[in-house]
């Protein structure tokens, strides 16, 4: 459904110099400043796949998503949706796309939402027919008839997201991006919303695209994920081989019954490992030991027997590296191997 090859994307700006005199200089000077914002990125993405664009602040994201929308065309590199260059064949990329972006809308802000729909109806010629068989579906997947005759000022910001959801929904596009979709609602209408983009998804086989930092999206919504970082591409695989190859961390949580018999063990010396090649570390706590190593270093079985040889185990808890902390990781440092 789209391909990206090799696009990059060079913003260029007069220089600006400090203070007045600089100001005046700048009157007079030819010199540029070119900021590489996307960095020579690829991938496909497949019909009916939903997959998460996630990256920092300012690492590329949203121009990415621009470029593929048709709304900026790529320095160098193609961009093709459906078959179509986006920035060059704006109409008929509009036709095949719906877009969310979560701090703006499409909707008239003064008309009721009934009569935004019914403008974009005529907008993208729907059919009187079409129109009917979608408006029902979005309804009992969005709630929207709660408040459909309110003017779009009127609404709640849950409210509002619906709407817009509906509104890039309403032609059946192929594709659907979403720029941080769930960003400052609250708990219920964020599952409702996530709830809403499957059922889509199961449907319609809509492709979606979204952008997001809350993680809670990600995992939700997303099999296959592409992490950029200054304009490149650093990672593009599914989740679990992301948390398999990076999320390195196990954490064994053992309620044990006789807390002191704890006091002078040696874990690492009783497995015959070292503490820093398997990244080991203990926290006790009354009759609580925690023990944090690497998965690929050790084994849950072998830490448990380590300990049970000693005192009884009660009761037992397994923790793997959360995604955010992952995601996290990957945002202050990178990877230590690029992904291609």
């Amino acid at each position: 459904m789209i391909e990206v090859k090799h696009i990059s994307k060079d913003f260029v700006s007069p220089k600006k110099y400090p203070g007045l005199k600089g100001a005046i200089k700048g009157l007079f000077s030819n010199e540029k400043v070119v900021k590489k914002a996307v960095d020579d990125i690829s991938f496909t993405i497949k019909d009916g796949e939903i997959v998460g664009y996630i990256g920092s602040n300012g690492a590329g994201k949203s121009t990415t998503i621009k470029m593929m929308t048709g709304i900026l065309a790529p320095t160098d590199g193609e961009c093709l949706v459906n078959s179509i260059n986006p920035s060059k064949q704006r109409k008929e990329n509009a036709q095949n796309i719906g877009v969310v972006f979560g701090q703006r809308t499409q909707l008239w802000w003064d008309l009721p939402l009934s009569e935004s729909f019914t403008i974009l109806k005529e907008i993208y010629n729907v059919s009187d027919e079409d129109y009917k068989e979608r408006m029902e579906f979005l309804n009992n997947v969005l709630e929207l008839s709660e408040f459909f005759d309110r003017p779009v000022r009127t609404l709640s910001l849950g409210q509002r997201m619906r709407a817009d959801l509906g509104a890039a929904l309403l032609h059946n596009p192929k594709v659907l991006y979403l720029d941080e979709p769930t960003i400052g609602l609250d708990l219920v209408v964020k599952d409702n919303i996530r709830k809403a983009i499957k059922e889509i998804n199961e449907k319609y086989q809509t492709t979606v695209i979204l952008t997001t930092h809350d993680i809670g999206d990600i995992e939700e919504l997303c099999s296959r994920i592409i992490i950029i970082d200054e304009g490149k591409k650093i990672y593009d695989g599914s989740l679990e081989a992301l948390k398999d190859t990076y999320g390195t961390k196990r954490k064994v949580s053992m309620e044990v019954k006789k807390p002191e018999k704890l006091k002078n063990l040696d874990l690492a010396g009783k497995l015959g490992v070292s503490l820093k090649d398997c990244e080991m570390e203990f926290d006790k706590e009354n009759n609580l030991l925690s023990v944090t190593f690497d998965k690929h270093k050790l084994q849950v079985p072998q830490v448990m027997n380590a300990v049970m040889d000693v005192t009884e185990v009660k009761d037992i808890q397994i923790q793997e590296t959360e995604l955010a902390e992952i995601v996290k990781e990957i945002y202050n440092h990178g990877l230590a191997d690029e992904a291609v």
